[in-house]
């Protein structure tokens, strides 16, 4: 019985990076074996076990085969005659077929080490495109490792083509395509996991509503980058430099959607884009069943977004409706992540990605404004149920012209 580390520890490592999560594979035992020595068995469609004492995963070697469609279409193998080669010939990147001993000595049969100093994502073995989900896997390495120059091999690049064309994709669950989805959002340079999607067709298959939007143009007085796709993928650069949550990076992809619908007779004007793009966001939320903190953000910064742009020209009464829409009293988090999506977008811009964005201040003014109007002397008034409600809304109304007169004077 020999215990490995595999995959992204031992990848990690080599890299000089900060290991955080360590799989690790035994060879030569059966499970018998495992349960006498007090692992406890987790796995449901393979072999895993958790140690006695640290807790730890261990998995047996295994072999795969498929024998279906999607992400889930494979029956695995596991027996003590599984050498380590074989187990490490299923995994998708040859940068995450290496593993180590205790002592570090490394096994590398699929020339992991070599693609890894050459920065090349390389799949291990044409089974790679026996699996769909490795296609989104491929770009979130891609989004990660972005900064340190690693591409996606072309021979790679092909497969996944091949995969995008053969309607594999649609076989993959919404859990599994949004847990990917959302890991990749979350990496240094989330664009990237767009591009390479787009790149090799599955951004189409995927999130057509998305793909949509490259080639179409907009004002270059306003953006300067004109092509929607590209200030897309610019917001969403912004979003990760500034170190935006998951809910602010899902709203950044999918705050224009409705450009995408512009008839060309139209371009490069958009004219109701935040309402036509609803309809839009809600498609791609259901069709992944996104987190409702996402879902909510992304079609509240649709509809919203040019408000944003333009808070400091709204008239009193169109301010409080937005913050109204917000439920800023209730749910103050939620009015910050809006804002903070529009000075991404407002970022997101080519050469004005360190513009100021005065509205940012604005709006948390105008929030603070309406927030502190006291529902007591109104209580004291007599003021009760529907009539404490109008009441309530002329008090902040009133509060949020002062602030207004005040903050443009």
């Amino acid at each position: 019985m020999q215990v490995y580390k595999v995959g992204g520890a031992v990848r990690d490592r080599l890299l000089g990076l900060p290991v955080t999560d360590v799989d690790r594979v035994v060879v030569g035992a059966s499970t018998e074996e495992m349960l006498a020595k007090g692992f406890r068995p987790v796995g449901a469609d393979f072999p895993v076990f958790l140690h006695p004492k640290t807790g730890e995963e261990y998995a047996l070697a295994r072999t795969e085969r498929k024998s279906g469609r999607g992400y889930g279409g494979f029956t695995f193998y596991a027996s003590p005659e599984v050498t380590l080669e074989e187990d490490l010939i299923r995994r998708d990147l040859t940068i995450n077929a290496m593993a180590e001993d205790d002592q570090l000595n490394l096994t590398d049969p699929y020339h992991g080490q070599r693609d890894l100093e050459a920065r090349i994502l390389r799949h291990v073995s044409p089974a790679f495109a026996e699996d769909p989900l490795r296609v989104l896997r491929v770009a979130r390495f891609a989004a990660r490792y972005a900064g340190l120059g690693f591409t996606v091999a072309d021979e790679t690049m092909d497969l996944m083509r091949q995969l995008s064309e053969s309607g594999e994709l649609q076989a993959l669950t919404a859990e599994r395509s949004w847990k990917e989805i959302s890991r990749a959002l979350m990496e240094d340079h989330p664009q990237v996991f767009i591009q390479v999607l787009r790149d090799c067709g599955a951004l189409r298959e995927l999130m057509p509503e998305v793909d949509a939007l490259f080639g179409v143009p907009q004002p270059e007085t306003h953006h300067p980058e004109i092509d929607t796709g590209l200030h897309t993928l610019s917001v969403l650069e912004q979003s990760a430099l500034l170190k935006q949550p998951l809910t602010v990076r899902w709203a950044c992809l999918l705050h224009d959607l409705g450009k995408g619908l512009t008839p060309e007779e139209e371009w490069p004007r958009h004219i109701a884009h935040e309402h036509t793009g609803l309809e839009l966001i809600k498609a791609v939320n259901e069709r992944f069943k996104v987190p409702k903190d996402c879902q909510e953000l992304a079609l509240l910064v649709g509809q919203y977004h040019t408000h944003g742009h333009r808070a400091l020209e709204l008239k009193a009464s169109t301010l409080l409706e937005l913050l109204q829409s917000f439920d800023i009293y209730r749910r103050p988090q939620r009015f910050e992540e809006f804002i903070a999506a529009c000075e991404m977008d407002a970022r997101g811009r080519k050469g004005l990605e360190q513009r100021s964005y005065p509205q940012a201040d604005y709006l948390r003014g105008a929030a603070k404004a309406a927030r502190e109007v006291a529902v007591q002397p109104l209580l004291e008034l007599g003021f009760k149920g529907s009539e404490l409600g109008e009441a309530l809304k002329r008090e902040r109304l009133k509060a949020l012209k002062a602030y207004k007169e005040a903050a443009t004077a």
